[in-house]
């Protein structure tokens, strides 16, 4: 198999996986509302998977680049196939097991998620590919994959059931497993692992690059701010508006795939013109536009074409995001740096996760949905446009070679 095709095979395995979590993102919250009826639960149980999943970005990966990154993929991918088939147990298991089995599943993706990325970059080098236009494709099909998920998990609850929606998650970590386990060989990736070094001084050194790139971290807060507002409206702001507004489950998988739609289209003008403008004000814009509209028009209208037009143009303007974020993550750290890196980049971005789902159903029990949405839409204003002119050059810098372990 080609360098190229190595990729390209990589690549369609990652998008398996986020496939099948795009159907979970839609039939958990439904799940949990229908069995429940109690937003505060639907904030839980989101934050119970985005927590370990922050977690285990960031402190699992010295473990992995010492077990290998694609060995490592294969066996969480596994172990995730089994926790999700039994995930969809949950109503004859409790509250309680379901809690604890979506934070397992949470954790396991974490990892998963890192490594495979971290072996992005080997095999794009070995293609030929260039990094921006890595993560700006990669960005643009993962953009559609959820735009297909989306609209996929919602018409399966109505088909099949939330059970097998469930089990069809668990069936794609599977594929994913059995892909790189096949057709991803070693000699592709950095698969081989690295040279044994004390845990605790590993993880220091991601730390200690990361606090250097202060334009970087800049970008991580602002994005992990922006997912707080994003996970809030996911798991608890959206499903509410749409028991209370459509009463049907297939308005969640509507209004994330006019989202996904409108990031795809805006991912097709990023690569086309975006690489000529100015790294920073694409940034900028598309963090600000992308976030409190969203939140305005689900407090303000009833009207599902006016939320629907607000969702579409918002995911026009974060389509500029992930990618330069990604391309910063490759060109501005060390190879030998990138897992460790890398995790707690996806750590640090992902922080807002977990508060963002329990801030979402608290604030609702606590305030009213639309007092709780116009409260957030004035924090989302000040947590990701008031930091954006902190945001340094964003602009490539050359990776610093990483300094010598210090040992514990």
């Amino acid at each position: 198999m080609t360098p190229r095709r190595q990729l390209y095979t990589l690549v369609g395995a990652d998008l398996i996986t986020n496939l099948g979590t795009r159907i979970s993102i839609v039939a958990i919250p439904w799940l949990v509302l229908e069995t429940t009826g109690s937003p505060t639960r639907m904030g839980l149980v989101a934050a119970a998977e985005a927590l370990p999943y922050m977690l285990s970005s960031a402190l699992a990966t010295p473990w992995a680049d010492r077990f290998g990154v694609r060995r490592t993929s294969i066996v969480v991918d596994a172990a995730s196939a089994a926790v999700v088939a039994v995930v969809a147990l949950a109503p004859w298991l409790g509250f309680g097991a379901l809690v604890a089995l979506v934070a397992v599943a949470g954790a396991l993706r974490g990892i998963g998620d890192r490594v495979k990325h971290v072996m992005f970059r080997p095999a794009a080098q070995r293609a030929g590919v260039p990094l921006i236009r890595l993560t700006s494709a990669y960005d643009g099909l993962s953009r559609g994959i959820t735009l297909f998920g989306a609209v996929l998990g919602g018409l399966l609850i109505d088909w099949v059931g939330v059970t097998r929606a469930i089990w069809i998650d668990a069936g794609t970590f599977a594929v994913c497993a059995l892909i790189v386990a096949l057709l991803v060989r070693p000699a592709t990736v950095a698969a081989e692992p690295a040279p044994r070094e004390p845990y605790l001084a590993a993880l220091r050194g991601g730390f200690a690059h990361l606090r250097t790139d202060r334009s970087l971290l800049t970008m991580l807060l602002v994005v992990s701010a922006l997912n707080l507002f994003a996970n809030a409206s996911i798991a608890v702001y959206i499903p509410l508006w749409v028991a209370e507004v459509l009463a049907d489950p297939a308005g969640i998988g509507l209004l994330l795939g006019v989202f996904a739609g409108g990031a795809l289209l805006g991912n097709l003008l990023f690569t086309v013109v975006g690489p000529r403008l100015p790294r920073r004000l694409l940034f900028a814009l598309g963090v600000a536009l992308s976030g409190t509209p969203r939140l305005l028009a689900l407090a303000l209208s009833d009207r599902l074409a006016v939320v629907v037009t607000v969702t579409f143009l918002s995911g026009v303007a974060i389509a500029a995001v992930n990618p330069l974020l990604g391309a910063a993550l490759y060109e501005r750290v060390p190879e030998a740096l990138q897992t460790r890196v890398l995790g707690i980049a996806g750590s640090v971005a992902f922080l807002g996760l977990p508060v963002g789902a329990l801030l979402g159903g608290a604030s609702v029990d606590l305030f009213g949905f639309t007092p709780a949405l116009l409260g957030m839409s004035v924090a989302c204003v000040l947590l990701t446009v008031v930091p954006l002119a902190a945001v340094g050059d964003t602009e490539r810098r050359p990776a610093a070679q990483p300094a010598e372990p210090s040992r514990v």
